[in-house]
C-alpha cells in the first residue's frame, strides 16, 4: 500500500519486489500481472472500506448510523486517497476480477442495508436502491472535491467542511427519506 501511496498505479511489479526484498518472478507466484495486483488491492480497498464503514455505524446512535457511514467514507477517502481512487478509477476499465467485483457490491450492499434500516423497508425495496444511490452519490462527489483540493481556500479544514455539506444535506433534503416520483425532478 506504500508504494501505492507514493506512485498511485505507476510502479512495475520488478520495483515492488524489490521494495519487499523478493526476486522479480516471486510476485508472478501470487498475480498474473500488475492489473490482477491493482485488483486485488483495489478489493482489498472495498472491504477496508466497508469494514470502517460498518464499526462507525456501530459506535453511532441508532438514528445518525447512515451519517456516521457518509463520515467513515469521506474520512476513508482523505486517508487513503491513492487506494480510493484505484478502488473508483482507472482499473474499473480494464475489467474487474471476481474479487474485486464481491467486495465493491458487498460495500454497496452495506449501504443499501443502512438506508432500509433508516427507511424501515426491506433492502430489496426499489426505493432503498434509489436512496442508496443518491447518498452514494453525494459522499462520493464530496469526496472527490476533497481529493482534488476544491475545498480549499473556504475558511475552514476541507473534511469539515465536506462533513458539514454532508450533514445540511440530510439535514435539509431529507435524502434518505424523500418520496420517488419515478420522474425527473423540476
Amino acid at each position: 500500500m506504500i508504494l501505492l501511496a507514493e506512485h498511485g498505479g505507476e510502479f512495475s511489479l520488478r520495483e515492488l519486489a524489490r521494495r519487499v526484498e523478493v526476486t522479480a518472478n516471486a510476485c508472478y507466484r501470487h498475480f498474473a500481472n500488475k492489473d490482477a495486483l491493482l485488483m486485488a488491492l483495489a478489493a482489498e480497498g472495498f472491504r477496508r472500506l466497508r469494514a470502517n464503514q460498518a464499526k462507525a455505524e456501530e459506535k453511532a446512535a441508532k438514528d445518525s448510523r447512515l451519517l456516521a457511514g457518509g463520515y467513515s467514507y469521506l474520512h476513508f477517502a482523505h486517508d487513503n486517497p491513492a487506494l480510493f481512487r484505484l478502488m473508483f478509477g482507472g482499473i474499473q476499465s480494464r475489467g474487474r476480477s471476481e474479487e474485486l467485483e464481491e467486495a465493491s457490491r458487498a460495500s454497496f450492499d452495506t449501504l443499501k442495508m443502512a438506508v432500509a434500516h433508516v427507511q424501515g423497508k426491506q433492502v430489496d425495496d426499489s426505493s432503498v436502491s434509489r436512496a442508496a444511490l443518491r447518498a452514494w452519490g453525494l459522499v462520493h462527489g464530496l469526496s472527490h472535491l476533497l481529493l482534488d483540493g476544491l475545498l480549499e481556500g473556504q475558511g475552514e479544514d476541507p473534511l469539515i467542511l465536506a462533513e458539514s455539506a454532508l450533514q445540511e444535506a440530510v439535514d435539509q433534503v431529507g435524502l434518505y427519506n424523500y418520496p420517488s416520483t419515478g420522474g425527473h425532478h423540476e
